[in-house]
């Protein structure tokens, strides 16, 4: 809320906010304040800038690295304890983005928190099992959810420790590049995520019989094949997922699921050096890579499938409908679909910055994820709610 500027005053709002590494992310917007010199973020539409219309967290969801910085940075906050320190300036006039802003008339300077108080962090080192526990405050129990990201690698928090403030118990699992885990993701083994499964389901602040599971990209396709193979897992999210193995054969016992591959052949890159890989996976659909396939209709629990319709990074709207056909093929309902338009690839939790572009850990290039800022940021707001509205349904 800006008070105390003259009625139909022009200002420019500005949000500025820095990584642990120090890189700068910036956003802006116009307003007009109202008859009584005030505005209200709430209530007032931006009228230009990097987004337009009444988006209370527009100044958030926009931020993106600033001009003088590396373009297709992600504003990731790695350490979950810190909050995410972010000034707001209010400016005089209407600046375009990226130009020399007008006099500062106003500033303050907000804190995003990733922990409510009382949440406690447990590193953990058991057996293989490599992550963080996050545990809500209170006796418990709590339904336990296991938490996975994709092929970026190494240990991401954030949406554990915003789980544990919900009132979940939430084991953030990194599957590679992290501690002694493999460096690479040449090939997994089921055994490590049902060690994992087995550890949250025994502990004695979750809440039995069965745990969750909520993956994004390579994440959420372990989030399909947990709860197809484990019956400790009895509630899967998956997040831009596949209904097939991809990249890194999957090890169960004496089975293997191989991993499809991408053709190097089918990436175009832009003029601007952007990659889209949209068009590169080896097709799921296709006879010769059925071995890859998912035996989802195998799974007792449930499925929450979450798809953005303009993920460029690979075709999850059609992996999900695939899946879907799959579990109806087999006589099962079991499944919610949440298809959001206009969204792309990485659907967080609410008001993470939208990255239409980012560079890729393996590739080291800018990859098209795709979406739009607004339609994204929507669609990471409505699932946020809905996905644990789910977990709580089917966990208890």
């Amino acid at each position: 809320r800006v008070v105390g500027l003259s009625p139909g005053q022009p200002v420019t709002l500005r949000a500025v906010a820095a990584d642990d590494r120090g890189c700068l992310f910036q956003s802006c917007a116009h307003y007009r304040a109202d008859s009584r010199g005030e505005l209200h973020l709430g209530t007032d539409a931006s009228h230009g800038g990097d987004y337009t219309g009444v988006e209370p967290m527009g100044l958030f969801w926009s931020l993106a690295p600033a001009g003088m910085e590396k373009p297709y940075q992600r504003l990731v906050p790695r350490s979950t304890g810190a909050p995410m320190k972010v000034e707001v300036l209010v400016h005089e006039g209407h600046s375009p983005p990226g130009a020399m802003p007008g006099p500062v008339v106003a500033k303050a300077e907000v804190q995003r928190l990733f922990t409510a108080p009382g949440v406690r962090r447990i590193r953990l080192k058991e057996g293989v099992v490599r992550g963080s526990l996050f545990l809500p405050p209170g006796d418990g129990p709590f339904p336990g959810v296991i938490d996975m990201y994709g092929d970026e690698g190494g240990l991401i928090e954030f949406r554990s420790s915003l789980l544990a403030t919900r009132g979940f118990a939430a084991l953030s699992l990194p599957y590679f590049d992290f501690e002694d885990l493999p460096r690479v993701m040449k090939e997994l083994k089921l055994e490590y995520f049902e060690e994992a499964a087995r550890f949250l389901q025994r502990h004695p602040k979750v809440k039995g019989p069965g745990v969750g599971v909520i993956g994004t990209g390579k994440g959420a396709e372990l989030a399909l094949s947990m709860i197809t193979f484990l019956p400790e897992v009895v509630a899967a999210v998956s997040i831009s997922g596949c209904s097939s193995n991809t990249v890194a054969d999957l090890h169960y016992g004496e089975m293997t699921l191989p991993g499809l591959r991408f053709d190097m052949k089918k990436v175009s890159v832009s003029d601007s050096g952007v990659f889209d890989i949209f068009e590169a996976l080896d097709d799921p659909a296709s006879p010769a890579n059925s071995p890859s396939v998912i035996p989802i209709e195998k799974a007792e629990g449930h499925f929450l499938l979450v798809v953005g319709e303009d993920d460029r990074l690979w075709k999850s709207s059609f992996y999900a409908e695939l899946a879907i056909r799959r579990l109806r093929q087999h006589g099962k309902e079991n499944f919610e679909l949440l298809s959001y338009p206009g969204a792309g690839h990485r659907i967080d939790p609410p008001s993470t910055p939208f990255c239409q572009v980012a560079m890729d850990r393996v590739l080291g290039v800018p990859v098209l994820g795709g979406g739009e800022s607004k339609a994204h940021a929507h669609a990471q707001e409505h699932s946020w709610g809905k996905i644990q509205e789910f977990l709580h349904l089917h966990l208890g």
